[in-house]
């Protein structure tokens, strides 16, 4: 389980969600999506950096001195998951537009977000709220741009 959630939890990894928006910018097909989610992924990024900076809430690790993390440790802020800010962001834009896909996608997203937990990089309270300004900033970035 371990491999698999490491695994998993790449797909939050900026390469993997900037790679992915790129790709659907390169298809007239997913243009539209690809925008959407890029410009949501951007601002929800910025976001995250900016409560990141701001709460600076250390990481399990470092509160829990018994507790090893079983992934790498992007940075010393723990509050809120860029993972699972990003993967929501990209999720929930493909459910606005596709929503078929969508379903896919969300899923996808939560797993990422728990993959977080389970590995000790983040509290649950870090990725409930990463995933909620993920998912709103794609809201407000898909209304802007309609």
């Amino acid at each position: 389980m371990d491999r698999v959630l490491r695994a998993v939890t790449h797909g939050g990894d900026a390469t993997i969600t900037i790679g992915l928006t790129l790709l659907l910018l390169a298809f007239p097909g997913t243009r539209h999506l690809g925008c959407v989610a890029g410009v949501a992924n951007l601002f929800s990024h910025l976001l995250v950096q900016a409560l990141k900076r701001t709460v600076v809430r250390p990481r399990p690790t470092a509160m829990l001195p018994h507790v090893t993390a079983l992934a790498n440790i992007p940075d010393h802020f723990s509050f809120p998951s860029g993972h699972a800010c990003a993967s929501m962001a990209l999720a929930m834009a493909t459910v606005l537009i596709t929503p078929a896909a969508g379903t896919l996608a969300l899923l996808l997203a939560f797993l990422i977000g728990a993959s977080r937990v389970y590995l000790r990089v983040h509290y649950v309270t870090d990725v409930v709220v990463g995933q909620a300004l993920g998912a709103a900033t794609a809201v407000v970035v898909y209304v802007t741009l309609a």
